[in-house]
């Protein structure tokens, strides 16, 4: 029988910031937003995308008070990231999101072509992913006693998935014949397959099967909405099992991806295979698990140690 399903309403193209600076911006501004909203539109971005650009753009626009922003040249933008850089106290992350804003209202909407070439882009500092290990990911499933919970986070470490792919699993993505799990429009609008393991399917059948209610369409669903999890709920489980477990490492979800990632490469499978898994577009990406593999670690010995053993030293 088919179900019928209310459908999910759409969150505001602007929001947050963005939303708030709309009060400040002057008429001399007042449709660059709407111009920036309707390139993006129909360039099919993201909502995550047209949201973060729309709040990045704002904040130039406030600033500029009556001055137009079609105006601007490079040279007065290359002022304007130093700006948010010195005085604002902008991170890299955050600058290369503002620059990428203004370069596509700049060069998608009016048309500049390669108008940022000569803006020089701050370097991203290098991030190691912050992971558990099978000690303390044991501890934080066995923290959890809602099966629904539990099944979440069993799949998050089982699959690798990002946080946006794990509440937006629906019942029919879970393919047991071929045993596959479907993650439909990931990161970048990318469909991929991950492997489904017997283990975690025995699981989900129990749980689809036991838990009430029974969920009908997504696999995660709000017993209030009877829609998919939001992003910031299953962050919220994670939360509290980490709490509830004693872990104090600064982590949050996405970590079960990063130990996926980890352990994956420690127990020797090739770097290549776990890039399609995650959905990477570049291996480069996928090489930063390189740095916190312990596999190569452990066989390097430091000098000091056989400089100890020909007791050459003492203590």
């Amino acid at each position: 029988m088919q179900v019928a399903h209310k459908p999910q309403e759409p969150k505001p193209a602007i929001a947050g910031k963005a939303l708030k600076s709309l009060f400040y911006i002057h008429a001399a501004n007042a449709q660059v937003l709407p111009r920036l909203l309707e390139t993006l539109h129909l360039k099919a971005y993201s909502a995550s995308t047209i949201r973060t650009y729309a709040n990045e753009m704002s904040q130039l626009l406030v600033l500029l008070k009556n001055i137009p922003a079609d105006e601007l040249t490079i040279e007065d933008l290359k002022r304007y990231i130093i700006y948010c850089k010195l005085q604002c106290g902008l991170k890299e992350n955050t600058l290369h999101s503002r620059i990428n804003a203004l370069k596509f209202y700049y060069e998608q909407v009016l048309r500049k072509e390669r108008f940022f070439i000569k803006l020089p882009r701050p370097k991203k500092p290098m991030q190691l992913p912050r992971l558990l290990n099978e000690t303390e990911i044991a501890r934080l499933f066995n923290a959890l006693s809602n099966k629904k919970h539990k099944a979440m986070l069993f799949t998050a470490y089982s699959a690798g998935l990002r946080v946006s792919e794990i509440v937006a699993l629906k019942i029919t993505d879970i393919d047991s014949r071929r045993m596959q799990i479907f993650i439909e429009r990931a990161k970048g609008k990318k469909d991929r397959y991950v492997p489904l393991s017997p283990i975690l399917l025995d699981i989900l059948r129990d749980y689809i099967k036991e838990y009430k209610p029974r969920p009908k369409r997504y696999l995660f669903e709000s017993e209030t909405t009877g829609e998919a999890y939001p992003t910031r709920t299953a962050q919220q489980i994670f939360y509290n099992a980490k709490n509830k477990a004693g872990i104090k490492k600064e982590i949050g979800m996405h970590s079960l991806r990063h130990s996926f990632a980890t352990h994956l490469l420690e127990k020797g499978t090739d770097i290549r295979y776990i890039k399609d898994l995650l959905g990477h577009f570049n291996i480069k990406t996928t090489e930063r698990y390189l740095h916190v593999s312990r596999r190569e670690l452990v066989n390097i010995k430091s000098p000091f140690d056989d400089l100890w053993k020909s007791e050459k030293i003492e203590w």
